[in-house]
């Protein structure tokens, strides 16, 4: 700026986005800085500005002297949260220097570093508070934080790029629909994605995180950030590339699916005729996982969401912790209770997601029926992480669960897939065992047990159920099943002669309640213990009973 421009400034005095501050009557640098600070911030959560240096309340210049402008720049950086980039420069003014330090408004808040938060109002600065930080995102509110207007934001924000890409995939992927032949403004108000705002059309969060310019994000939700990183075998500690990416979310959803499928390796599975191929990481996974994260999480969180790419798993990291109701151990069956609820619906509607649900029984199914190990996640205050593994656990029960699918024409439910694998790896489940396991309620737990039975791949030893003869022939061994029902047998054969030494005879229904068997079970048993010379029979019909053999 040349003399004669801030000539024009003096005349004109402090407005919205122009302060006067006075260098000579501060006693110290401190102060100097302090002043220039609480007006810095007060710009940067208005619509920008500058602070005069050396200049009086009346716009008389008495100038600056002694100064250093890079220590002044990185004082202002070190005394603001976030931190606050402030340009200066020096204007000579009738033989005395005047120092503009300005500051622009990209649609973070900022405070001063202990902790005051203020905004321009006319030639003032004030105190700004919680609930008027809310008016930044919309002058209309709405329980969906994703569905909210952002008032400063123009139709100049939109990316044309963006929308043309949407609709192109949405032929693709739902040929039949109808909204990509709408007009781009019409296409964006039918999603949601526009709202018209004093007569004038704004876009909401989730118009900004579907097809907003790049600079838009970073000016209006800077927190809207994805950052990949990723880990060599050589070293799991420090990665070795990253990848920082504030752009919408198909096209964050597209770059970071292209990363993970440029690196991922495959396992060839023979199953009869067929040949099936087996990734590291599933693309189906890993973008449920990814939109899973990018819908559910806390936008009001300054943090990022986090991808790290590991030889062995990937782990996604989420800002805000699980929405209310909703943990560990009930996350596969619990209502869905989107956190941006129209960001969740717009995926939906764009056929990336199947419905507006977790989708983390398709993750569950997805990894369980390719052998690998189950999805873990873990809960803290203000996050929440998913490890996805790469690791195939177990090649016999992949093959068996694919040539069972394709034997019945159908997908076994997530219940009976998890059911089989427990099995699969410990043998024996009870029912209680099975309704915590699958988190459904007594009833539906029983009727995914009865389902499989009925199918020939379990069967109800007593309480106990265990996988079926041919179950064990495709996935373990025959050895294995019969050391099991030989191990049950002996257990049974224990209970009964413990009973015996206390009691002169025992009946098919005490059997039955001593085991947990079946009556075909316990007759099964007393039968076997009769042709081992045990037990012998005593009455017929109903009045039948045992006795030891040796009384």
């Amino acid at each position: 700026m040349t003399s004669a421009g801030l000539e024009q400034i003096l005349e004109q005095g402090e407005n919205l986005k122009v302060e006067f501050k006075t260098w000579i009557h501060a006693k110290d640098m401190r102060e100097r800085i302090s002043l220039a600070v609480d007006e810095l911030v007060a710009f940067a959560n208005a619509k920008g500005g500058t602070v005069y240096m050396g200049v009086e309340d009346n716009g008389e210049v008495t100038g600056c002297t002694g100064y250093d402008v890079q220590k002044i720049m990185e004082s202002i950086y070190d005394r603001t949260r976030p931190a606050l980039f402030a340009d200066i420069e020096v204007i000579p003014y009738n033989g005395k220097d005047v120092l503009a330090i300005t500051v622009e408004r990209d649609g973070t808040t900022y405070a001063t570093s202990d902790g005051r938060c203020l905004k321009r109002l006319g030639k003032n600065s004030k105190p700004y508070y919680p609930d008027e930080m809310s008016n930044k995102y919309t002058t209309i509110q709405s329980p969906d934080f994703s569905g909210q207007i952002l008032a400063d934001s123009t139709v100049e924000d939109i990316n044309a790029l963006e929308i043309y890409n949407l609709k192109e995939k949405l032929k693709i992927r739902d040929p039949k629909s109808s909204l990509p032949e709408l007009e781009d403004m019409s296409f964006l108000r039918d999603l949601g994605l526009v709202k018209e705002d004093e007569g004038v059309d704004k876009l909401t969060i989730a118009g900004l995180l579907f097809v907003g310019k790049d600079t838009a994000i970073n000016r209006l939700l800077p927190q809207a950030e994805v950052i990949y990183l990723h880990y060599s075998a050589n070293n799991m500690e420090e990665y070795d590339s990253r990848l920082d990416l504030k752009q919408p979310i198909i096209s964050v959803i597209d770059r970071l699916t292209e990363k993970i499928q440029n690196a991922n390796k495959i396992v060839n599975i023979q199953v009869g005729l067929f040949r099936l191929e087996v990734e590291d990481f599933s693309e189906k996974v890993f973008q449920e996982a990814l939109l899973n994260a990018l819908s559910h999480r806390d936008y009001m969180n300054m943090g990022a969401v986090y991808v790290k790419h590991y030889p062995d798993r990937i782990v996604i990291e989420n800002p805000g912790a699980f929405p209310e109701g909703v943990n560990e151990k009930n996350i596969i069956t619990h209502p869905s209770t989107p956190r941006n609820k129209l960001i969740a619906e717009t995926l939906q509607r764009l056929k990336y997601v199947q419905r507006t649900g977790q989708g983390v029984d398709i993750i569950f199914r997805e990894m369980i029926s390719s052998g690998k190990p189950y999805p873990q996640y873990h809960a803290y205050n203000e996050a929440v992480t998913l490890a996805i593994f790469s690791a195939i656990d177990d090649v016999n029960f992949v093959r068996f669960i694919a040539s069972e699918q394709d034997k019945l024409q159908k997908m076994l439910p997530l219940p009976e897939l998890m059911i089989l694998r427990y099995l699969t790896d410990n043998k024996r489940i009870i029912l209680s065992e099975v309704q915590e396991l699958t988190q459904l309620p007594i009833a539906e737990a029983r009727k995914s047990c009865n389902d499989l039975a009925k199918n020939g791949l379990i069967e109800l030893s007593g309480k106990e159920y265990m996988l079926t003869p041919k179950v064990y022939e495709a996935i373990k061994s025959d050895v294995e099943y019969t050391q099991d029902k030989t191990i049950q047998f002996i257990k049974a054969k224990s209970r009964i002669l413990d009973y015996l030494e206390q009691e002169n005879s025992i009946t098919n229904e005490k059997i039955r309640e001593l085991c947990g068997f079946t009556k075909q079970q316990a007759r099964a048993v007393t039968d076997k213990m009769r042709a081992e010379n045990i037990l012998k029979m005593e009455g017929k019909g109903k009045l039948s009973r045992y006795v030891r053999a040796d009384d």
